[in-house]
């Protein structure tokens, strides 16, 4: 068997439906079964939120994480419309053992000084910041980035000693040029062979703190493709990629994992890039000892 740590999971901790359909919420023993029958050794599970309202909030995700130690670690996430104390409480959530934060879902461009206040407080504690992008303000939910991702490469600059791992689809969007850039196509699945001259290569090649979220069919699709074009991608970004699969009930499954499993045994990409993306990448970047 294969080893993994899925770097985004999303669980409720006594289980949850309805809060967001058509999805319901496992709770922590049955994700950790369903884990451990898809060869998972351990998950990330990340906040959906500082305060009550919110699916996964903090203290569940903590108190699964401490329930579950060998399962699960955690991330909190931060209300970002509050910024008084930002690094007092985040300070607390990683006194909690919280390993970053995420997942940042909050709708605003990424360069308002408010979202500016959460990285530089998470660069000086040292926490990584897992991001869910959004196309446009006030469409869907995450934070903010025009075509091309200025307002990222803005930060990766500000904050160079802060770890940013980029997550959904307008992210993932920019790893292929020669794209349509209205908003509701940056945030689909696109097809077909990946075109040369994306962004995404050019800012992962300059930036070493930017790392890419597997998760999910954004990241997934991104890979899986155009699988030529993935082998080499996978390869040549072995040191800033981490598999992740964004599953928050035991009805999900997502193929990136067999992909990389059958990538390995077909000699597409090397044991040492296979091992990095799967779960060393992970244990350094968070700090786990799994």
């Amino acid at each position: 068997m294969n080893k993994k740590i899925d770097i985004h999971l999303h669980v409720a901790y006594d289980g949850l439906d309805g809060f967001f359909e058509p999805y319901y919420f496992a709770d922590g023993k049955t994700m950790k079964q369903y884990m451990e029958d898809n060869d998972i050794d351990h998950g990330l599970i990340l906040s959906g939120g500082e305060n009550s309202g919110h699916f996964s909030q903090n203290i569940d995700a903590c108190a699964l994480a401490h329930k579950y130690p060998e399962t699960f670690s955690w991330l909190c996430n931060i209300d970002v419309t509050n910024q008084k104390d930002l690094v007092e409480r985040l300070t607390h959530y990683k006194a909690l053992n919280a390993k970053g934060v995420g997942e940042f879902t909050a709708n605003y461009r990424i360069d308002d000084p408010k979202v500016e206040a959460v990285l530089s407080a998470c660069q000086e504690l040292e926490l990584p910041f897992l991001f869910h992008m959004s196309p446009k303000p006030g469409f869907n939910y995450g934070i903010v980035d025009k075509p091309g991702l200025p307002l990222l490469e803005k930060a990766l600059i500000k904050f160079p000693k802060l770890t940013i791992v980029g997550h959904s689809q307008p992210f993932w969007y920019e790893i292929g040029g020669d794209m349509p850039m209205d908003y509701e196509t940056r945030n689909e699945y696109p097809t077909g062979q990946v075109k040369p001259g994306g962004r995404l290569p050019e800012l992962l090649e300059k930036y070493p703190n930017l790392y890419g979220d597997l998760s999910a069919n954004s990241g997934g699709n991104a890979i899986i493709r155009d699988p030529e074009f993935g082998y080499a991608f996978l390869e040549r970004f072995q040191d800033q990629l981490m598999f992740g699969t964004d599953m928050v009930n035991t009805d999900m499954h997502f193929p990136l994992g067999s992909f990389l499993d059958e990538a390995l045994e077909k000699s597409k990409i090397s044991k040492d890039a296979y091992e990095k993306i799967c779960f060393k990448n992970a244990q350094r970047v968070f700090n786990l000892n799994y």
